[in-house]
């Protein structure tokens, strides 16, 4: 059964074609305009082991907001559709990562609650034309979206790019464990019975 989606989404202020494989093998094209963010998505991809298109057409001479935290929502969205039932994932995931300075922790349940805490003071800096205050915008809304709980926490770091970057890295691996099947588990990992 294949663990995919395909999400398009079209506002005032951002047009969006988005998909996602879970069982892919890191194949990312993504055009959302905004380079810094694209970088991060394709860490998304790599990292997480997923197969993900991404195009975006927003209102960037406002700013780059509506475009990440659409494209957020998006990625939420498809999430949500191609885990299904959510049947035989391990459910939880979680990442300690290093990046040169920086040390960052994300952890992840694929509960159906969403909720994200943000334990980051990212400093604020623009990265080409994102804005490092986007980073918990882009997970704020794909949490919410994804029907998911993250939980990130930044240890150390001073280099902004490499604070957002490792971020963006350990919340992708930690999806990315959270998403795998578990060759023991049968049906839903939860004493409900529904996730």
């Amino acid at each position: 059964m294949s663990r995919s989606a395909q999400i398009s989404r079209k506002t005032a202020e951002t047009d969006i074609a988005l998909s996602l494989n879970l069982d892919g093998a890191g194949k990312v094209e993504v055009s959302t305009g905004v380079g810094f963010f694209d970088h991060m998505l394709t860490h998304i991809g790599k990292h997480g082991l997923f197969d993900l298109t991404v195009q975006c057409r927003g209102d960037l001479h406002i700013d780059a907001h509506h475009t990440v935290e659409d494209v957020g929502i998006c990625f939420g969205k498809a999430l949500v559709q191609a885990l299904g039932d959510k049947s035989g994932i391990r459910r939880f995931g979680d990442c300690t990562l290093p990046m040169d300075e920086t040390l960052v922790t994300a952890a992840i349940d694929l509960s159906g609650r969403p909720f994200l805490v943000w334990r980051a003071d990212v400093p604020l800096e623009t990265l080409g034309t994102f804005s490092s205050q986007l980073a918990e915008e882009f997970w704020r809304a794909m949490s919410s979206a994804g029907l998911l709980t993250l939980h990130v926490t930044l240890h150390y770091g001073r280099n902004t790019h490499h604070i957002v970057e490792a971020i963006f890295k350990a919340c992708a691996r930690a999806l990315r464990a959270a998403v795998e099947t578990d060759p023991r588990a049968a049906g839903i990992p939860s004493t409900k019975g529904v996730l």
